[in-house]
């Protein structure tokens, strides 16, 4: 059984086809999904999938590179639809500094805002963090995130970072970037995270691995992450299956 952390079924990339590509998931062994929120529209496609697809969970949350659009009736927005049964965290929040905007300010209070939101909910945090390492665990623990919990998402960075992260407490996202010959950096932080601290995902549309790489992803490439974890941590892929199906459930507190 396959565990998929971090999703985007509601992406218009799915538009023609996601009831097909839904369906044949649980088939190919894909046996439970969390749709993560990005944006207002997004966060309300997912509750729609949510409540359409028995074996779909969903996180509710605003991505940095949206915080231009947050206020607080969005915020108590996220609030009252999170209390859903099937909404199993917030996010995907944090920062974003590849591109010049949202500001940098924007993006840091919004964080910070929905951090404080989660840890009112009870809920784990699904953290976005590109280009903004340093910048992230401040937030992180001036909020004292550690008493949250969660998972940072298509961690990119190094195992020193990593060291950071799971001193916290927190679990480590890994997607397609694994399989990628260039991605020399993120197999030496996978070597060092404990395997009770992985958990798979696709963000699927997006980064999907190779032999795939630069086409549409979806959750049945998730056996391709699983080989290479396999790979380096030197176990079978059953045991890496095993494991992250185990760490997911355990991360989403279901």
């Amino acid at each position: 059984m396959i565990f998929e952390t971090h999703a985007h079924y509601d992406d218009k990339a799915f538009y023609e086809d996601k009831s097909e590509v839904l369906k044949a998931l649980e088939a190919g062994g894909i046996r439970r999904v969390v749709n993560i929120g990005s944006s207002f529209n997004s966060c309300k496609d997912t509750l729609k999938l949510m409540e359409e697809y028995p074996f779909i969970y969903g996180a509710l949350g605003i991505h940095p590179s949206d915080t231009a659009e947050m206020d607080d009736t969005v915020l108590s927005w996220i609030e009252k639809e999170s209390r859903h049964e099937k909404c199993v965290a917030v996010g995907e929040i944090g920062l974003d500094y590849y591109w010049p905007e949202p500001d940098k300010e924007v993006q840091k209070k919004w964080f910070i805002r929905q951090l404080e939101l989660a840890r009112k909910l009870n809920l784990p945090v699904v953290i976005h963090s590109r280009n903004a390492a340093m910048e992230t665990i401040e937030i992180m623990k001036e909020c004292q995130a550690e008493e949250i919990g969660g998972v940072i998402h298509c961690f990119s960075y190094s195992k020193e970072i990593a060291k950071i992260f799971l001193d916290m407490g927190f679990y480590i996202g890994i997607g397609g970037v694994i399989t990628f010959k260039n991605a020399k950096k993120l197999k030496e932080a996978v070597s060092y995270i404990p395997m009770d601290r992985i958990v798979v995902e696709t963000d699927s549309p997006y980064l999907a691995p190779e032999p795939n790489r630069g086409k549409r992803n979806n959750s049945l490439n998730l056996p391709y992450v699983i080989e290479a974890i396999s790979h380096i941590k030197q176990i079978s892929p059953a045991q890496v299956e095993e494991a992250t199906w185990n760490n997911g459930n355990r991360l989403y507190r279901i």
